[in-house]
């Protein structure tokens, strides 16, 4: 039996986490909010509570049909996003490895459903958090609001890389208040992707989701620099934007 009292959550002492696990069994979109402001506010902070709630996040998962589990899912995945972050993390990812499986095994079955591009890239990117694959278990999300901010690897321009539904391209300044400079981007062949590329782009076909799939041609594809012209790949230069050297 986990003893609550000696773990803490972000407002301290987690012995209140128990019953609020139950109440959000009971309403998840009702209180996933509070839910995360306890046990990782902002996504991007987790506590000892916030790891020994991932038992209990895998089994009201698994109790609910795959449509109704997203808020649940979607709780779970920033917490075993953060473990990393922490030597405490890292042992509970290890001493929940099963339970994380399983919660990965459900969100395959979620990524399956017919759902709105929004919520299929929340999920995959929940999915790719289960799987420990940094960066992009918090930023593919992004790839749902088809814009990422880069730095050009040259001249270290902050760049715009806009990946929208008829409109690829890079660009210096705010696109949305002004007519500015465009460079098109250039798409990934797809019969050359490799390794992660290759199975989100996989993936997201065999899920019936072929606009994700064009959107990812074009993240692991190429860019030009407005300002000096310098190509780059858009994949390497989102995760230097977030792993800098």
């Amino acid at each position: 039996m986990t003893d609550w009292s000696k773990l803490s959550d972000a407002h301290g002492s987690a012995e209140g986490v128990p019953v609020l696990l139950e109440r959000f069994e009971a309403d998840p979109p009702g209180v996933w909010s509070e839910l995360m402001d306890r046990l990782c506010p902002q996504l991007d902070i987790a506590f000892s509570a916030s790891f020994a709630a991932l038992p209990r996040l895998a089994e009201i998962a698994a109790d609910r049909e795959p449509a109704d589990r997203h808020w649940v899912l979607s709780a779970a995945g920033p917490i075993v996003s953060c473990a990393r972050r922490s030597v405490e993390g890292v042992a509970a990812r290890e001493a929940y490895a099963i339970e994380i499986a399983e919660l990965a095994r459900l969100t395959g079955e979620c990524l399956r459903l017919p759902l709105d591009i929004e919520d299929y890239v929340g999920l995959l990117q929940t999915a790719l958090a289960f799987d420990d694959v940094q960066v992009w278990d918090e930023r593919l999300g992004d790839l749902a609001h088809g814009e990422y901010e880069v730095e050009c690897p040259y001249c270290g321009v902050g760049l715009f890389i806009v990946l929208g539904d008829d409109s690829f391209f890079v660009c210096s300044d705010d696109h949305a208040l002004r007519d500015v400079e465009k460079s098109p981007l250039r798409p990934a062949d797809p019969p050359g992707l490799v390794g992660l590329a290759r199975r989100l782009y996989d993936r997201a076909l065999a899920d019936g989701q072929p606009v994700v799939a064009r959107r990812l041609a074009y993240l692991f594809g190429q860019g030009t620099c407005t300002d000096c012209g310098t190509g780059f790949s858009v994949a390497d230069r989102v995760v230097a934007h977030e792993m800098p050297v």
